[in-house]
């Protein structure tokens, strides 16, 4: 193999997620230049108010020692990077400036590749129009399912399969607590467990509520048909303390209480989060602890399931080492 084309990074958030990121390429960055022939480095990072320079293989500096934040073009300008990440929370506060910063990106010819949701929800025509005028890339393989690859089968994996329905379980911490629900815990002891071992964060209110789920799927629905997020209609039922008897009661009958969020392309901008009574043979019913799946409903070609992937940093962090590889890999042969 030639030597490894360079794919310089600018990281934007530095919690859990991008820290993961940033140690793993740093510490299988040569395996993965051998493997697909580009090795991401990450340059600079940016935080809140900070931001740090990287040069070659020097580890992240403790955070006394970063410099005030200046603007991304200018950053941009002085890496020479070819990869904007994002990994900054999927709030409302920062909603402006996730997009902001990923059309400043694309702008100037950079591909984009985010775990962070709510500038896709708002802003997924602004962004497509950015990346289309200079032939950038986004991947948002980290906003869909962390490690779970459901983006990639919405975006390309069942172009020509004629889906025409989406049904998933894409929130793990949700399948943990009914699980638990199903199994005697109290709501609050069954958040407590799932906190306790890492998979829901510490306020799991929109896990809980199902927005978590109808947020992937008005993601997976816009990569699959074009849907515009922003004018997606979500109905969602919301896990409960009435919940536990729900769930126990479908257990007395061989079957397990799942969040499922449904959208379909015969109901255009539309998804449902509903609590549902599964059964054995069902991808769903067959989901352990903190497990995802998403069934893509293809009439001729058959259902089309992908399931498993790690709910954790480290799970999200694999999908934008992913979807960086992804975006500066030269496509040829069979690549």
């Amino acid at each position: 193999m030639d030597d490894p084309a360079q794919a310089d990074v600018i990281l934007s958030g530095y919690g859990p997620v991008g820290q993961a990121y940033v140690n793993h390429l740093a510490r299988h960055g040569d395996s993965l230049a051998r493997q697909y022939g580009v090795q991401p480095r990450v340059r600079a990072i940016r935080a809140s108010s900070t931001q740090c320079r990287l040069r070659g293989d020097e580890p992240v500096p403790r955070r006394s020692a970063w410099s005030p934040l200046t603007s991304l073009e200018d950053l941009l300008d002085q890496t020479g990077a070819r990869v904007f990440v994002q990994a900054i929370p999927s709030s409302p506060e920062l909603r402006e400036q996730a997009a902001e910063e990923a059309v400043t990106a694309l702008n100037l010819g950079v591909h984009v590749v985010t775990a962070t949701k709510s500038h896709l929800l708002s802003h997924w025509r602004q962004l497509d129009k950015a990346a289309r005028t200079l032939g950038g890339m986004i991947r948002i393989s980290g906003a869909t399912g962390a490690a779970l690859p459901a983006g990639d089968m919405s975006r390309t994996g069942l172009r020509g399969m004629g889906c025409k329905t989406i049904r998933a379980c894409p929130n793990g911490t949700v399948t943990f607590v009914l699980d638990r629900l199903a199994a005697g815990d109290s709501l609050r002891d069954a958040i407590s467990e799932a906190q306790r071992r890492g998979i829901a964060e510490a306020d799991p209110s929109a896990d809980l509520s199902g927005d978590d789920a109808a947020t992937k799927a008005r993601l997976l629905a816009a990569l699959a048909w074009g849907w515009d997020p922003a004018l997606v209609r979500v109905q969602a039922e919301p896990v409960e303390e009435s919940t536990g008897g729900k769930a126990m009661s479908a257990a007395s009958r061989s079957r397990r209480l799942r969040a499922v969020a449904r959208a379909s392309s015969d109901q255009p901008f539309l998804v449902q989060v509903r609590l549902e009574e599964t059964e054995s043979g069902d991808p769903l019913y067959a989901l352990d602890g903190p497990e995802k799946a998403v069934v893509f409903g293809c009439p001729n070609g058959g259902d089309v399931t992908v399931s498993g992937g790690r709910s954790s940093p480290l799970g999200a962090a694999l999908a934008l080492v992913k979807d960086t590889i992804d975006v500066t890999t030269p496509r040829i042969g069979f690549f």
